[in-house]
């Protein structure tokens, strides 16, 4: 029977718990093998109900090993390169963003630097740069090898090793700034401040950012280092308007930059990281500090020496121009006024060749601060000019003001000035014009012309004099009386002709210098004496070229025209030698050398003025105040005569004397002005006598009728007519003679004048 075959046992139904449960569900590797499934599963299932709980444990999944400090670190390489993924990612999408917000790179090109002007003297040393840079470019091979080496010290040691970006200078000045607690170091390289510079506007942004290094990639790949480098220095900003290491150099040193020593070098180096506040011309204690720093990382970049560092640093300190200061700076603002005129717009950088001798413009500046210091203040004069031109009207030196860092305003130039009775030597020209000689005489006593009545400086009078006496003692009453027999007109129209080219008023007091004019134009007209009779037109600009030699302009001065007969220059230079000889200029006495000139003061000792020449230059001073204010008692024969003989010894100095155009002699039948004492005028008695033995001639170049003609030179004109104008039209009646309401006078006698003309 069933049930004997077996152990006699029932077997009751049992529900075991959840593990075994769990173990009847359970496959092993053995239920898998094909062929004995059953029985390798009933083994299982029998093995697991004797084992019990325990074989759980050995059935669950091991815990992983490799907890602790590897594990940690293993889990921040993980997320680091994870977050570097995504970072590298996040970095792109910003590349690509703003790099498509700019230009194509195609487009892209180095903007063109601002045009310079290098204005340089007669012999080729630089006056001064104009322009926004303030700074011609120079390669490197131009300029001190100690300027590329401390800059790349200071602001990029890794310049010539990386791609335009220094991961590592990066690094380094994050670490710096976080350890510091606020920004010390700038990760930028020289490449990407140059692509700020060029490209860039100075913000903050991510944006400018990214651009910045991409166009710094740009720069990298199309220009070499030293070509980037170049850049960079000619670029940069180094305070004080001073753009590029030239301008630098010259801004604070007064040196081009291809003589820079070690220790100025490492000044201007230092300035890259805050120009405005390190400058030299603000702060000099911080600036010599910084370029200490300077100097200790060009030893440790293997630039310098030790013993090269320890002598730089012993050097005193470097000491800056607070502004531009030095009167050619007077003459390079004259050549920007006057160059547009010439060329037009400056597009390029260009080479300005002027007339000026640096030696010369030292020697004004020097004589007129010498004199300003010692009696300026004392007799109330705060302001002086100076011109000197040669005989072509070449300006060889210019100061347009006591100091040009204080004004600017060029008082040689811009400044119009009643020149006084420095204008009475183009009446006089006039008068010999008309027929008249050194000899002439006209009687010096009150005259009234109209509702006007000139009285001499001094409100004395002399009597009967010749003109020769009268230009030397600058009596006003005859040069009114001549003024009214030539004719305002006829002198208005020898100065322009002589090179004035102000308005001047035809009127009697024209006479003594009412009409205002600059000093420039007055002492270019004075040149036409020194020169023989000939036009000498003012100008500071000989030639102008590019950079690279070609020629744009250059000047047509050397054939000017005659404006005077050579009798004439003889004769007025032969005048104008008595009023330094023994007239009013005394104090214009050259040592050994022939000299002549004016002198010249207006109404209160507003303005006075000096203008005289020898045969190789002709120098106009001038002095006064800018507001007008009258000085105390100065006339044109003290403080500008002095300083004119100051600045003409100093450029006389070595020179061999030569004798002025005529060699003081007058061209007539009287005796030489040297024989006449200027002092004691001449008698009637003797005139007439002379006139009448024949041994002389009170008009010996006059003839009945002959009035001046436009052409200057004494052409006939009609009886009673002057240009084509009747003569009453012209010159007004003058009462000669009649007592001045302020003066005591000699009684009037007869002249030669009165005699000839039948009165």
């Amino acid at each position: 029977m069933a049930g004997k075959g077996r152990s006699g046992q029932r077997i009751e139904p049992s529900f075991g718990d959840d593990e075994r449960d769990e173990d009847e569900w359970s496959l092993d590797a053995d239920d898998r093998v094909a062929g004995g499934r059953s029985a390798s599963k009933s083994k299982s299932k029998a093995g697991a109900r004797r084992k019990g709980p325990p074989a759980r444990k050995a059935r669950r999944a091991p815990r992983r090993s490799g907890g602790g400090f590897f594990g940690f670190l293993r889990s921040v390489v993980y997320w680091c390169i994870v977050l570097g993924i995504w970072a590298g990612i996040g970095i792109g999408g910003l590349v690509l963003y703003y790099g498509a917000r700019m230009p194509s790179a195609s487009t892209w090109s180095i903007p063109d630097r601002p045009p310079n002007v290098k204005i340089a003297a007669v012999d080729g040393t630089v006056i001064a740069n104009r322009g926004t840079t303030g700074g011609e470019a120079l390669s490197l091979e131009n300029m001190s090898s100690y300027i590329p080496e401390a800059v790349i010290a200071i602001e990029d040691r890794r310049f010539y090793s990386h791609f335009g970006i220094d991961p590592l200078g990066l690094a380094r000045a994050l670490v710096t700034n976080v350890v510091s607690g606020r920004t010390v170091q700038g990760g930028s390289t020289l490449t990407q401040q140059l692509a700020k510079n060029l490209f860039l506007s100075p913000e903050r942004t991510l944006e400018r950012k990214v651009q910045e290094v991409l166009l710094s990639l740009w720069l990298e790949q199309k220009y070499t280092k030293d070509q980037i480098l170049a850049m960079y220095l000619n670029r940069v900003f180094f305070g004080s308007n001073a753009y590029g290491v030239e301008a630098a150099s010259r801004r604070y040193f007064n040196k081009s930059a291809r003589d820079v020593n070690l220790g100025e070098a490492a000044l201007l180096a230092g300035l890259v990281k805050a120009p405005s506040r390190l400058s030299p011309a603000r702060d000099p204690d911080a600036a010599n500090a910084r370029a200490q720093i300077v100097l200790q990382a060009m030893r440790d970049q293997g630039f310098i020496t030790d013993q090269e560092t320890k002598t730089a640093m012993s050097q005193a300190p470097s000491s800056a121009r607070s502004y531009w200061s030095g009167a050619e700076h007077y003459a390079a603002d004259m050549v920007m006024d006057e160059l547009p005129g010439l060329i037009g717009d400056v597009k390029e950088d260009l080479v300005v060749d002027t007339t000026i001798d640096k030696g010369l413009e030292k020697d004004a500046e020097k004589a007129l601060t010498t004199i300003l210091d010692k009696d300026g203040k004392k007799l109330a004069a705060s302001q002086a000019a100076l011109v000197s031109v040669d005989g072509t009207g070449a300006i060889r030196a210019i100061v347009g003001g006591r100091d040009y860092a204080e004004s600017q305003f060029n008082r040689a130039v811009k400044a119009k000035r009643q020149p006084g009775s420095s204008f009475k030597p183009f009446v006089y020209a006039a008068a010999l014009e008309m027929g008249l000689t050194p000899y002439s005489v006209r009687n010096d006593a009150p005259i009234r012309i109209g509702d006007w009545t000139p009285e001499n400086y001094e409100k004395k009078y002399n009597g009967e004099v010749t003109l020769a006496t009268a230009i030397a003692q600058s009596l006003n009453t005859v040069a009114a009386q001549l003024v009214m027999e030539v004719g305002p007109d006829h002198v208005i129209k020898l100065a322009h002709r002589l090179g004035i080219e102000s308005d001047l008023q035809p009127n009697a007091s024209i006479a003594l210098g009412t009409s205002e004019v600059s000093l420039l134009e007055l002492t270019s007209a004075y040149a036409s004496f020194m020169n023989g009779g000939y036009k000498a037109t003012p100008h500071i600009i000989r030639r102008i070229t590019t950079a690279d030699g070609k020629v744009l302009y250059e000047n047509t001065y050397d054939n000017p025209p005659r404006v005077l007969s050579e009798p004439i220059v003889a004769n007025m230079n032969a005048m104008m030698m008595g009023v330094i000889d023994g007239g009013t200029g005394k104090s214009a006495r050259l040592p050994g050398w022939q000299a002549a000139g004016k002198t010249g003061t207006t109404q209160n000792s507003r303005d006075a003025l000096f203008v005289g020449f020898t045969s190789n230059l002709t120098t106009g001073v001038w002095f006064g105040n800018d507001d007008g204010k009258p000085m105390k008692k100065v006339t044109g024969g003290g403080l500008p005569a002095k300083a004119w003989k100051d600045f003409m010894v100093a450029a006389h100095k070595g020179l061999s004397p030569a004798p002025i155009f005529g060699s003081g002699q007058i061209i007539s039948d009287g005796p030489p002005v040297a024989e006449q004492q200027p002092d004691q005028p001449e008698t009637i008695g003797s005139i007439i006598s002379g006139v009448f033995s024949g041994e002389r001639s009170a008009y010996p170049q006059a003839q009945p009728g002959e009035r001046p003609s436009q052409d200057g030179y004494g052409t006939p004109l009609p009886p009673g007519e002057i240009d084509g104008q009747a003569e009453a039209d012209i010159i007004p009646p003058g009462e000669i003679g009649e007592p001045s309401s302020t003066s005591a006078v000699r009684p009037r006698r007869t002249t030669l004048l009165d005699l000839i003309m039948g009165q």
